[in-house]
């Protein structure tokens, strides 16, 4: 320690010592160039900002500037731009003394009364200013087009999630961050086949896909793996959060209410809106825990640092992740072997292995700005590659799914889905003539999914591989922007901003197919006297059949929008904003969506905010096109347990589909409604109340299993959906399921948000937060085609609708506390989860007792907590906590685990079913 304050002392000493710079010439301090980034505040604030990052002095009158609200000042400029932009609207006149001193003067009459001792100095040898200034009202850059919002003055709802906030929490993905912290969303994981790998987001109990994800404002492509064969979220492409690093974040932005007529299709519930760090400092980070019950070992390493290149900058980062597997199963409790096989008595009955997968990965990312006089360039980019792994439901050696010759004791399908993600955004903005601002903005990105499985086409008999390439999906999405703005002056409280643009956007979407050998049919039968003698074996490869050349193929669509946006402040006070939007799509035309908003304060520190708008979503290239086939549980009429059975997903123009009733996919159509109020009563409590409603016409579900299957007792021999499939000349005996715009819903909640800062004196400082969202779907419109209608067959089943009415928690509510005292850092969080429902698809008979075997989640409080502390400069370590009391969620019932042990706990749980995980983390800050 004396060797250290030595060392300051010495440096002291020597900067004392130092020549002092001389002042520029006046003429010239307004004229020098500056990357400024100075966040809304008090105009007092900002001018020492602003003093400290030119090292210009500024005199002002302290009573007359710090009652005013600066505007946000960001980018490459001179320092009289930069300052011009703050005193805009102010009245205050500036001059250059000969000293090179900045003063401003307020209107003479008022300068009259001012005392000598109410003007303050702003100059650079005052505290330096080591970053942004945090305010709590930050700035905001979603739902609006005005450079000067905060979240305080939005006409909408909006969570803002700091880097902080993120760091001091043992989830590291971006998608576990957003279901961690903001009580809207809740998170699904639990794809089978395919998409295990995926974890979908829901925000106000929405797909995944009515949620639009934004990077710097610019659109984020889809994945190309469909998320399908899982619980609440079936059928959606939604893009992939866990693909961007999250040290790489400085914020993000989730606004909660509809904005299709600002941003396009998917923006129906709302919108994600991720800002990467573009400043000098950097930092990295390693991480590494397991769950209490064992597996799940996570090590992940994180850096990120910025760098100047020329007049600009650019900042980088890497994530690296390695995932272990959890395994929470049960035992098998059906027979391994067949009949008399000694094996049985000494069986290990403990075979599956349900959990979640195991994975690794790098992500990789990119910011960089670079000036041009008036304009600067930018850019950002992502690249990611990661592979994840799986293992399916066990096949016994005594399974018409196995075959003994090639695995004795049976087997389990092993299957491997490898990720090779990228996207870059490239632009140019800045102020043009007369007083506009310009955007202009391209990016490409592409998403492949490439399947192998370790497993048995038993159609092949005992020449069959054991290994397959399934095939690969690809998806492409290229979207180029030119956007335009303005102030235009019409003599109210504040200029209008007129915005207008226009975008275009290209996808393309590419099913491969995989070896032969994983969808070949070799119509192997067992000998004479051998089990299963003469009996069809499904073909293609288990778990997952890959892609056939039929359902193979290259897809494409474009469509291009143009929009307008006003925002005005009509009086102190009062505020609307009006947005439109035009898009033609190639594939199914036209669609225009409209938005107003209001916010009126007629109280100091109270506001009500409302808006009504109008959304759509089009129908994604995936939902359209995507074609396959896996084993899985299937509960057929009469029987009380699922058995394993090939299921396809159909296209909307596959003959089966259009043999049930299948029709062409039209866009979704929304119309939302909000009402909010905002209450500030005290200088460090704000909390908001908004209230909401969702409907949506047209949407877009995946339809319940269809089954073909014989039927002895009918002169045709199948069931009725297998007679419609004989009479069209197909194979009578398969089930599958497809897309429809069958249903309407109407979802209607409320959020509630309230933060509280608390000076604690010597026991240092805290933030409490409570949050809550409370929400209920209904289905409005439930259409079942003509065909299937006559037939007393539901094309939405039960569980389907069950998925969507009851699948997410009803409620959510999360209470945080952030306490910091010294160098020390305590987070404590607990959610409570309200009650979600697995919906049961058809009744069982047990017992003589026939009922559906619904499986209710029974709500549950989960506690996270991380303690933090500083060692040195730049140096922190952390312990902590996720699911601190190792809480599982209910086990299914017996009739619902059946006998496999593959189902134990129950998949709908928002939380995951391996328990509590504990982990250390190592952070340094350069």
């Amino acid at each position: 320690m004396r060797l250290v304050q030595a060392l300051a002392g010495l440096m002291l000493l020597c900067c004392s010592t130092l020549p002092t710079r001389a002042n520029p010439p006046p003429d010239r301090i307004l004229d020098q160039r500056h990357r400024f980034d100075i966040h809304v505040q008090p105009l007092s604030g900002a001018l020492r900002q602003l003093s400290s990052q030119t090292g210009v002095r500024i005199l002002f009158p302290y009573e007359e500037v710090s009652a005013i609200r600066s505007r946000r000042v960001e980018g490459w400029m001179t320092t009289g731009q930069a300052l011009q932009k703050l005193l805009a609207g102010t009245q205050l006149r500036m001059t250059q003394t000969s000293a090179g001193v900045i003063a401003l003067a307020a209107p003479s009459r008022a300068t009259a009364r001012q005392s000598p001792l109410s003007f303050q100095l702003a100059q650079a040898a005052s505290a330096p200013v080591s970053g942004p200034v945090t305010d709590v009202t930050p700035i905001i850059v979603t739902g609006t087009r005005l450079v000067t919002r905060t979240v305080a003055d939005s006409m909408v709802p909006i969570d803002i999630l700091s880097a902080r906030a993120m760091e001091a929490n043992g989830r590291q993905s971006v998608r576990d961050l957003l279901g961690a912290l903001v009580p809207a969303i809740s998170v699904s994981n639990s794809g089978a086949g395919a998409s295990f790998a995926i974890k979908t987001l829901s925000l106000r109990g929405l797909a995944g896909d009515q949620l639009l994800v934004l990077v710097n404002g610019k659109r984020r492509h889809n994945s190309a793996t469909l998320f399908i064969n899982g619980t609440t979220q079936n059928g959606q492409s939604p893009p992939d959060l866990d693909l961007i690093p999250s040290n790489m974040i400085e914020r993000i932005e989730v606004l909660r209410d509809g904005a299709s007529a600002h941003y396009g299709s998917d923006a129906i519930a709302g919108v994600v809106n991720i800002l990467l760090k573009d400043a000098r400092r950097g930092g990295a980070s390693i991480v590494g825990g397991g769950t209490w019950d064992g597996g799940g070992e996570q090590g992940r390493f994180q850096i990120d640092k910025g760098f100047a290149i020329g007049r600009g900058t650019i900042h980088l980062a890497a994530d690296g992740v390695l995932q272990g597997r959890t395994v929470r199963g049960g035992p098998i409790t059906s027979s391994l072997y067949f009949p008399g096989d000694p094996r049985e008595a000494t069986a290990d009955r403990m075979r599956n292995k349900p959990g979640q997968p195991q994975v690794s990965g790098v992500n990789l990312a990119y910011h960089a700005v670079m000036p041009l006089g008036a304009s600067e360039l930018y850019s950002h980019g992502t690249w990611s590659r990661r592979r994840a792994d799986a293992y399916l439901t066990y096949r016994p050696p005594n399974s018409i799914l196995s075959i003994p010759d090639i695995y004795p004791e049976g087997y389990i399908p092993h299957l491997s889905i490898q990720d090779r993600d990228s996207q870059v955004t490239g632009g140019l903005r800045g102020d043009g003539p007369a007083g506009f601002r310009y955007d202009l903005s391209t990016s490409y990105a592409r998403n492949e999914g490439r399947y192998s499985e370790q497993s048995l086409n038993v159609s092949l008999g005992p020449t069959s591989p054991t290994r397959f390439f399934l095939g690969a999906v690809t998806a492409t999405e290229w979207t180029s922007n030119i956007d335009v703005q303005r102030d235009v002056p019409l003599g109210l409280a504040e200029p209008l901003l007129l915005a207008i643009g226009a975008e275009y956007r290209e996808n393309r979407y590419r099913i491969a197919a995989g070896d032969p050998a994983s969808h070949a049919d070799g119509g192997y039968r067992s000998p004479p006297g051998a089990p299963f003698a003469g009996a069809t074996r499904t073909p293609g490869a288990q778990g997952v059949t890959g892609f056939t050349p039929d359902s193979a193929g290259r897809y494409r669509r474009h469509n291009w929008s143009a929009y307008l946006n006003l925002e005005q402040k009509v009086a102190q006070g009062v505020e609307v904003a009006l947005a439109a939007r035009h898009e033609d799509y190639s594939d199914f035309g036209t669609t225009n969506t409209w938005k107003i908003s209001t916010r009126i304060e007629p109280l100091r520190g109270i506001a009500l905010r409302g808006t009504v708008s109008t959304g759509f979503r089009a129908p994604t290239l995936q939902q359209r096109y995507y074609a396959s086939s896996s084993t899985i549980g299937v509960l057929f009429p009469g029987e009380t347990t699922t058995r394993l059975a090939p299921v396809r997903a159909l296209q909307v123009d596959d003959p089966v589909a259009i043999a049930w009733g299948a029709q062409p996919l039209r866009p979704e159509r929304s119309t939302n409604l909000s009402a909010g109020l905002v209450l500030a009563p005290l200088p460090r409590l704000s909390m908001t109340i908004d209230a909401y409603q969702i409907r949506i016409r047209d949407r877009i579900l995946l339809g319940g299993i269809l089954s073909g299957l014989p039927d002895a007792t009918r002169a045709s021999g199948y069931n009725v959906l297998g007679e419609l499939l004989l009479t069209r000349g197909l194979d009578p005996v398969q089930s599958g399921f497809y897309f429809s715009n069958a249903a309407s819903t109407r979802t209607r909640g409320i959020d509630i948000v309230a933060n509280w800062r608390a000076d604690l004196g010597a026991l240092g400082s805290a933030l409490v937060t409570l949050s809550g969202n409370i929400n209920r779907t209904i289905f409005t419109r439930l259409d079942v085609p003509q065909v299937l209608a006559d037939l007393g067959v539901n094309l939405i089943d039960r569980a389907r609708q069950g998925d969507v009415t009851r699948g997410t928690p009803r409620s959510k509510i999360i209470a945080n506390l952030n306490w910091t005292r010294g160098e020390a850092t305590l987070n404590l969080r607990a959610t409570r989860y309200g009650d979600v429902t697995q919906v049961a698809a058809r009744t069982v008979t047990v017992d003589g007792a026939t009922f559906y075997p619904d499986e209710h989640i029974a709500p549950k409080i989960l506690f996270d907590l991380e303690y933090s502390l500083q060692l040195a400069a730049g140096v922190r370590l952390a312990a902590g906590a996720n699911n601190l009391f190792n809480i599982y969620p209910t086990k299914l019932s017996a009739v619902n685990q059946g006998t496999s042990g593959f189902a134990l706990y129950n998949s709908y749980a928002p939380y995951g079913i391996s328990g509590g995980f504990y982990y250390g983390k190592l952070s340094l800050a350069f």
